[in-house]
């Protein structure tokens, strides 16, 4: 496992180093515990998505989202997305979702979709931001499936400039203020399909947001009858 000095301001912090872990070298149960350690010590991390790196820390955590923000170099105002590597780790958040937006998360995930969702109980709010009746949600398969501790996530890039599909494009002062980088080699270079589902449970309507990694026909098949048919009980 190798280490990089973080970067502040241009300067390198003194005593702080970032864990650099590469899943074909130390495989992907390293690579797993070292994230749910470093989530669950508040620390920020770098890590290989299904299609794209991004940066990464515990969504209730203000401390650690507003590190991301710096790190990236500023806070756009946007929502982010809480990603999931376990089904288990977010039945709770799914058993609150109305049915049948629940069979459309059945039939999307896990796979290269972000669904943005009904979100009455105001769950993740820092992630949400201002509109709170709504959430992003993602479930990825991968190496590091099985992870379960659910992620604020955005892109490991600079603000402005494009998100990386390699670990060796994300900008060197980005690993270096992280506490943990995974390695996860090139990946698809695709961002996820952004899916409204919010009045999916009441009018069967759905919205592709941003295309992405899943083509609008994969996307139509897979939810083809889901919104026309009657809702199972719940």
């Amino acid at each position: 496992m190798a280490i990089y000095p973080p970067l502040f301001g241009g300067q390198v912090a003194t005593g702080a180093v970032t864990q650099v872990v590469s899943i074909g070298r130390d495989g992907a149960e390293a690579a797993r515990a070292a994230l749910e350690r470093t989530i669950a010590s508040g620390g920020v991390a770098v890590f290989p998505a299904d299609g794209l790196y991004g940066l990464a820390c515990d969504p209730l955590d203000p401390v650690a989202i507003g590190r991301i923000h710096r790190i990236k170099g500023r806070d756009d105002g946007k929502p982010s997305a809480v990603m999931y590597f376990s089904p288990l780790a977010m039945r709770e958040l799914v058993e609150g979702l109305g049915p049948r937006t629940r069979l459309a998360a059945g039939a999307l995930m896990p796979g290269p979709v972000t669904l943005v969702v009904a979100n009455p109980e105001h769950r993740y709010p820092l992630a949400c931001r201002e509109d709170r009746e709504r959430l992003g949600v993602r479930l990825i398969g991968g190496p590091l499936a099985g992870a379960m501790c659910p992620l604020f996530q955005t892109s490991a890039n600079l603000s402005g400039e494009p998100a990386p599909g390699r670990f060796a494009d994300v900008p060197r002062q980005v690993v270096a203020q992280a506490d943990l980088a995974i390695d996860g080699g090139e990946l698809t270079g695709l961002p996820s399909t952004v899916v409204d589902l919010g009045s999916f449970d009441d009018d069967g309507e759905w919205a592709v947001l941003r295309e992405g990694g899943l083509s609008a026909g994969d996307l139509a098949a897979r939810l083809a009858g889901i919104g026309e048919a009657d809702p199972p009980p719940g």
